[in-house]
This record gives C-alpha cells, sequence and structure tokens, in this order.
C-alpha cells in the first residue's frame, strides 16, 4: 500500500511539472506570436510611408519635366547627388502607377493598374 501512494505521488509531482511547463510554453508563444505581429505591422506601416514618400517625389519630377521643361537628367541635376537617374526614372514610374486607373468596359469601378511594389512586397510576406 505504500508503495501504491509513493507512485500516486511522483505520478502527480511530474504531472504538476509538466503542466507548468505546458503553461509556460503557452504563455512564451502568445508573447512571441504578439511581437512577430508588431514587426509585421510596423514593417508595413513602414512600406506605406516609403511608398508615398516615393510618390510625392516622383509627382514632383514629373512636374519639374513637364511644366517645369526640363529634362529628366536637368531634373536629376537639379537635385544634387541625392537622385541618381535611374532612381529618378523609377520614382517617376511610381508616381504613375499609383495615380493610374482603368475602367473596365460596362463597369463603373476604377481598379488600379498596377499593384506598387511596396505593396506586393508586404502581402507576400505573411
Amino acid at each position: 500500500m505504500a508503495n501504491q501512494s509513493v507512485r500516486q505521488a511522483a505520478r502527480r509531482s511530474a504531472l504538476d511539472a509538466q503542466a507548468r511547463m505546458r503553461s509556460e510554453r503557452a504563455e512564451q508563444e502568445r508573447r512571441r506570436s504578439g511581437l512577430a505581429v508588431a514587426v509585421v505591422t510596423a514593417l508595413a506601416e513602414r512600406d506605406a510611408l516609403v511608398l508615398a514618400c516615393e510618390k510625392r517625389a516622383g509627382e514632383a519630377l514629373v512636374k519639374m519635366t513637364s511644366a517645369g521643361g526640363l529634362t529628366l537628367r536637368e531634373a536629376v541635376r537639379w537635385c544634387g547627388e541625392q537622385i541618381t537617374l535611374r532612381e529618378a526614372t523609377r520614382l517617376r514610374q511610381v508616381a504613375g502607377e499609383v495615380g493610374d486607373t482603368e475602367t473596365t468596359k460596362g463597369d463603373e469601378k476604377s481598379v488600379p493598374a498596377t499593384l506598387p511594389v511596396a505593396v506586393a512586397q508586404v502581402s507576400t510576406a505573411g
């Protein structure tokens, strides 16, 4: 009889320790999950801000080259060493892509012509 109660006490002790470990792991998983969501959210917010800033820069370059009468190379020179010709070309495309819409025949809804690169990258990261 005494041997059986010792086994029951030992088993109870082991089960209690395992329950504590499971509880600690579950709490750790919840913390990690929350932090992962915070990381992905911050990166998505950053990408949206970067896209908005790049769109503004592209729109300014478009104005410099259309209304301002400059070539893109001249506009880049006006910006100093902050931008390359390749970057200026990309920024003008971003400004055009974000603003472009196309209407399907017979459908009054406007649909973005292309998805901005930064938004597409965020969508595939999840």
